[in-house]
Formats: structure tokens, C-alpha cells, sequence
């Protein structure tokens, strides 16, 4: 690992981490400042959680809604992306024979929650088959377009796609939605740090993305933007007291968000933390750490895709700061969801401590290495995994 940047890491030396996309990894001066945080809240919890917290709050929520072009008042944290499209889909209101666009890339755990409310009001769900490979981003766009019926109500989307690595073509995707009347439920898990955000430009109507990535904050920490004309139809998962609070000075949305009882607050109070100590990392800051992380991406994936002799899977400009490469057609055995391992996966793991997703794609026995690129990985990891593989894949 780059010596300057792993010291900013607790991650074990003897492991070649080549999987930041799942969890991301928090750098310990970000930890220490948590640890802080929890030992003021301990010293006096009902101070703490009853009269400091609003403003604590308010300050990293201005940082947060600050980076991803929002205003603060439509941003509100949550644990994770995947609680944010729940509360959104749990939130609004649909009719029998209501169609719910997705695609076939969209992550488990919301494709989950999008069946469990269409079958909550006998909605249909509507999967738009993306091609694939990907030759372009005008591809996604026409393949999902393509399932726009009149029945059309909402439209679910990653930022980018977990199992493919893809970065959507989101601002033709959401303004073709909203051309024809239809409202745009972002999961950008790991949109927020990888890929600029301007989410007021954007004009999605929900969009909620996990901090703990990207953004290195400690796990628990996630935001969701909801545009303004849209808040009044959109409760927490846990109502609390906001709900018939008398007080005038914070709007509903606020105080149904900001407080759904009692659990710890400090991984979402570290986000400032996390953006000032991850954007100074670079001399060029976020737009640097960025462009730094995808370059990587794109290295390892060429250097892959030449080793192993395929080709990339999609254009450069779908890349970001992950990427797959097609591995040949692997075991015929697959252990059942929701926390599938490939036997590769775990070999890569046990024989070479090289930590990497293979995912199955687009289903058993087809499948792909991601490959996720951050400070401090190294080049010669990426060449270790290629070893690994000639070996393996024999």
C-alpha cells in the first residue's frame, strides 16, 4: 500500500483491500473524532441528545447538503441508502396496476424494498433489461425509456450500480422522467465522493446516498434529499414526536427527521470530519481525490481486462471509481442470497489475501471482479490480483 496515504488507515497490512465500494474503510483521525463525540454524549446523555444535538445536526447537515449541491433544509440523515429508498417507497401512495420502473442493475436490497410495496398496493414492477455490455450511456437511456408506459409512476435508478460498476447517465435519465410526468427515486449509494453531485441542478425528486463509502465517514451515516414541493409526502420510518410537535421553527420535514428516537448520532455528526479530512488529502481537494480514484479505476481495469483477455464492459466515461472486469464462466453451484460468496471470492481471500468482490452477472455461471480504486491502494495490488487470477482461472 502508498505508505503516505495507508498511515491514514487502520486497515490490516498483511490484506490487499481491493474492496472499498461494499463498506468503505474510515480513516482513524475521523474515528478519534467520533470516539470524542460518544464520550461527550456519554458524560451527559440527556445534554447531549436533548438540548446539543439540534445544533450539531444543522452543522453537518449544511456540510453534507454544501457537497452535493443541496439546500440544508431538503437533507436529512439516515443510517443508510438502502433506509432512504425504503422511507421513500414506504412514503408514497400508489393504485392497483401502477407500474414501478427499475433495471435489471438496480441493488438487492431496493429491489426488495420496490416489491414489497408493489405488491403492498398491487403495483406492478416494470424491469428494463439494460444491455450488456454497455456500449454507451444513450444505451441505458433508450433501454429504459423503453418502458415507459402511461401507467409509469415512478422510476427507481442507481447513481452507480453495485453489481456492474456502472455510473447511470443521470441527468438525461431524470430529465426524460420528468419530461413525461414522472418522479426519479435516486439510490445513490455510492454516488456521494465518487462522482461530483448537484442535486438542486439535478432536479431529481429523491435521491439518498451513503456517506461511509466515498466519503469515508464512520458506517451509519447516510443522507436523503427530498426536493422541497415533494417533503409533505414523505414520513420517517420511525415516527416520533416530531409528528405533533407545536413548534413552528423548524418545518415538518425537520422535525419528523431529526429525531426518531433514541440511537447514536455520531457517525452522521463525523461527515463534516470526514469531508474536510478526506478533501485535504489532495492539493486539488475533492475534484482531485476524485479524478485521482477513477484514473486509478480505469488503470487497473485496462491492465485486467489485458491480462485476462477480455474487454471492458462499458465506455470510459460510465466509470468511476470502481470497475468490473468479465471473469470466464465460473462454479455451477451458487449458495443462496442475501450473502453470496463465490468460491473465487473466498480463494482470493484465503490463498492470495486479496479482498475483492466476484459477483455473479448477469446471473450463475457468469460473473465479474470489481475492483474498487482509493488512496491507498497501490498498482502493485492490482498486479497481484492479475497473478492471482492467471492462477486461478486455469
Amino acid at each position: 500500500m502508498s505508505a503516505p496515504f495507508r498511515s491514514h488507515w487502520g486497515l490490516d497490512p498483511e490484506v490487499r483491500f481491493l474492496n472499498h465500494g461494499s463498506y468503505g474503510a474510515c480513516p482513524t483521525v475521523v474515528l478519534q473524532k467520533q470516539a470524542e463525540l460518544r464520550a461527550r454524549m456519554e458524560a451527559e446523555p440527556v445534554r447531549f441528545l436533548h438540548r446539543e444535538i439540534e445544533p450539531l445536526l444543522d452543522e453537518a447537515r449544511a456540510a453534507v447538503a454544501d457537497f452535493v449541491g443541496a439546500d440544508t433544509e431538503d437533507v436529512s440523515f439516515v443510517p443508510n441508502a438502502t433506509g432512504g429508498v425504503t422511507t421513500v417507497l414506504r412514503s408514497l401512495r400508489f393504485a392497483p396496476g401502477d407500474e414501478l420502473l427499475t433495471t435489471d442493475h438496480e441493488y438487492n436490497a431496493s429491489r426488495n424494498a420496490l416489491d414489497f410495496v408493489s405488491e403492498t398496493w398491487g403495483a406492478k414492477v416494470v424491469v428494463a433489461k439494460l444491455p450488456w455490455p454497455v456500449s454507451s450511456p444513450d444505451a441505458v437511456v433508450d433501454a429504459v425509456l423503453a418502458h415507459v408506459t402511461p401507467r409509469t409512476r415512478l422510476l427507481l435508478v442507481d447513481h452507480v450500480s453495485s453489481q456492474t460498476a456502472l455510473v447511470m447517465p443521470l441527468t438525461k435519465l431524470v430529465s426524460e422522467m420528468r419530461a413525461r410526468g414522472i418522479e426519479t427515486l435516486v439510490d445513490g449509494a455510492h454516488g456521494p465522493g465518487m462522482v461530483p453531485l448537484a442535486l438542486r441542478s439535478l432536479g431529481a425528486g429523491y435521491y439518498t446516498g451513503n456517506c461511509h463509502k466515498w466519503l469515508c465517514s464512520p458506517k451509519g451515516a447516510a443522507f436523503l434529499y427530498v426536493r422541497r414541493d415533494l417533503q409533505s409526502g414523505v414520513t420517517p420510518l420511525a415516527v416520533s414526536h416530531g409528528r405533533n410537535s407545536p413548534r413552528t421553527d423548524r418545518s415538518r420535514h425537520r422535525l419528523l427527521f431529526d429525531w426518531t428516537g433514541t440511537h447514536d448520532p455520531t457517525a452522521a455528526l463525523c461527515v463534516p470530519e470526514a469531508l474536510r479530512v478526506m478533501g485535504g488529502m489532495l492539493p486539488g481537494g475533492w475534484p482531485a481525490l476524485m479524478a485521482h480514484n477513477r484514473a486509478k479505476a480505469l488503470a487497473a481495469r485496462a491492465m485486467l481486462c489485458e491480462r485476462l483477455k477480455v474487454a471492458p464492459a462499458c465506455p470510459e466515461e460510465m466509470v468511476g471509481s470502481m470497475a468490473v472486469v468479465t471473469l470466464p464462466p465460473g462454479y455451477p453451484e451458487r449458495p443462496e442470497p442475501p450473502l453470496y460468496l463465490d468460491p473465487l471470492h473466498l480463494r482470493l481471500f484465503d490463498e492470495h489475501r486479496i479482498e475483492v468482490p466476484v459477483i455473479p452477472w448477469p446471473k450463475p455461471p457468469h460473473r465479474h471482479v470489481r475492483v474498487s480504486a482509493q488512496l491507498y491502494n497501490t498498482p502493485d495490488e492490482y498486479v497481484a490480483l492479475a497473478d492471482a487470477l492467471e492462477v486461478l482461472l486455469r
